[in-house]
Formats: C-alpha cells, sequence, structure tokens
C-alpha cells in the first residue's frame, strides 16, 4: 500500500524529529509551509513553550514571491530570536525537503544573525 504525500511527510517529520529537540540556550527552529503561507517557531522542549514566532501573516512582510517572503518570515524571527537573546538555534524543517521557500526561510534566519 503506498503512502499518501501527508503520511509520508509525517514520518519523516518523527525521524527528524527523534533526533532535533530544543533547550532554552538553543531552541528548535520549527518550520510549518501551507500552501499559501509559511509560519516558524522558536520551540523549548524542555519546558514545553513557544519562545517566540513570525509568520507570513504578521505586517510589515513582503516579498514579490512566496519564496521572497519566506526570507523575510527568516529575517523576522532571527531578529525576534536576537531580542529574547538566542544566538544559535536546531533547525526544524517539518518533514518537508530543504528547498525551496524551507530553503529561503533558513537562509533569511541565517542572514539574520542565527546560527545553525
Amino acid at each position: 500500500m503506498a503512502l499518501s504525500k501527508q503520511d509520508r511527510r509525517t514520518r519523516i517529520k518523527y525521524r527528524i524529529r527523534k533526533t532535533v529537540s530544543g533547550t532554552s540556550d538553543r531552541p528548535r527552529l520549527a518550520v510549518f509551509r501551507s500552501n499559501k503561507e509559511i509560519y516558524a517557531q522558536l520551540i523549548d522542549d524542555v519546558n514545553g513553550k513557544t519562545i517566540t514566532a513570525a509568520s507570513s501573516r504578521d505586517k510589515g512582510i513582503e516579498g514579490a514571491n512566496k519564496s521572497e517572503i519566506a526570507k523575510a518570515v527568516g529575517k523576522a524571527i532571527a531578529e525576534k530570536a536576537q531580542k529574547e537573546g538566542v544566538e544559535a538555534v536546531s533547525f526544524d524543517r517539518g518533514g518537508y525537503l530543504y528547498h525551496g521557500r524551507v530553503k529561503s526561510l533558513a537562509e533569511g534566519a541565517r542572514e539574520g544573525g542565527l546560527k545553525f
């Protein structure tokens, strides 16, 4: 029986989550990508808290296409992380391929000063 796209992504997500976890000094940068929007969160898995979040729905996030918007979200999450005193993160691509919008978000976060 063939897996659906969502089942496949869920398996990959859990495989990644086994190894990638966030602490208060090095939180997990989790990415969620829908067809229209992209979201990023910094999560402290030890305490079960979201430190900060950014998304393409926030005010001031603009771009000509989805990849540019994702890059702007990456810069926004990096800026918010700097305010919270976070410099290093563990990147959680959420089962998505490191390509396209996910890659753009990661590059934007790196340009914003996050290390991962």
